[in-house]
């Protein structure tokens, strides 16, 4: 197949680019950026730089899918700006889908965000409960989805709302809670837990890979929104897994984040997709590569301070 990734340098889709171009599809990623390009040249592999506002400039003809990862990602990025944030993550995945339909493209493949649902009581988060986004970057996932849902009848859209992810990837995120815990304790000796009862979902960032990849193989026998998270763990729960690959104290602070979910993705499993990797897999690869002086903490590292030296807050 032929596959537009938007986004395709960031954490994800560095990991993502490298598993579809093994398996032998052609790949063009279209991305800004900002955090820099750490994918390898490859005769299957187009790489262009440009902003998902500007459709027009978006090298959408002649692709089978696109996978669209290009976001402001996570709430303290979205807070920045928030006009931005509307602009990138719902005006310009609006643009994307109706130039997909107007070259032929056959599948939309969207990342959403498990954060979509808020606090929620329920033991298990369905993909059927209602949503109620505490944060600006919540809300424009959310409306995403329904601007996506609406072009169905014209295009197959297919959605997945992943817990948060972990892993390692060669952009690297150290802002993203297995990561900055195992993070933590490896180069400070010391994690620092805030509040630490609310339940979080996780996923694997090969795991995450592999739901795109399965709905790329599915085509349009799987269609709609499904969440896509394994392992619900507290995050004082994370940070004691975190000492036993690092020995470090753990130091609990108040919270003023009341987020607390456990996400079902029974409905994804349901369709045949399968997990193969563990939060202890996730921590234990962080370590590794920590050790061998392959992974370092840098400002890189974290999506919030990248942003504002490329927006020179």
């Amino acid at each position: 197949m032929r596959i537009l990734v938007t986004g395709g340098c960031g954490y994800v889709g560095s990991v993502l680019i490298q598993r579809l171009l093994k398996e032998g599809h052609a790949v063009t990623v279209y991305d800004i950026m900002w955090f820099g390009n750490y994918l390898s040249t490859h005769e299957n592999l187009a790489v262009v730089k440009g902003d998902v506002r500007d459709t027009e400039n978006v090298p959408m003809a002649g692709h089978d899918a696109i996978i669209h990862l290009a976001n402001v990602a996570n709430d303290p990025c979205a807070e920045i700006d928030s006009g931005l944030s509307w602009e990138v993550n719902v005006l310009a995945t609006m643009g994307l889908v109706e130039l997909a339909i107007e070259c032929g493209v056959k599948q939309f493949i969207y990342a959403s965000s498990g954060s979509v649902y808020g606090v929620k009581e329920e033991d298990q988060v369905t993909e059927d409960l209602s949503l109620v986004p505490i944060s600006d970057y919540n809300k424009t996932k959310m409306v995403s989805e329904r601007v996506l849902l609406s072009y169905e009848d014209q295009i197959t859209v297919q959605i997945a709302r992943p817990a948060t992810v972990c892993g390692l990837s060669p952009r690297m995120r150290l802002d993203l809670s297995v990561n900055m815990l195992t993070m933590q304790a490896l180069a400070r000796g010391k994690i620092t837990v805030f509040g630490g009862k609310q339940t979080r979902p996780n996923i694997h960032i090969e795991d995450l890979v592999g739901v795109y990849l399965h709905f790329l193989k599915e085509g349009d026998n799987v269609s709609g929104i499904y969440n896509a998270g394994f392992e619900n763990i507290t995050i004082m729960a994370i940070a004691e897994r975190a000492v036993e690959v690092a020995e470090a104290e753990i130091i609990v602070t108040e919270s003023n984040d009341p987020r607390s979910y456990r996400l079902s993705s029974q409905k994804l499993l349901d369709t045949g997709y399968r997990p193969q990797h563990s939060v202890a897999d996730a921590m234990r690869e962080i370590a590794a590569a920590y050790r061998s002086g392959e992974l370092q903490d840098t400002d890189g590292c974290y999506n919030i301070r990248t942003m504002k030296k490329a927006m020179s807050i």
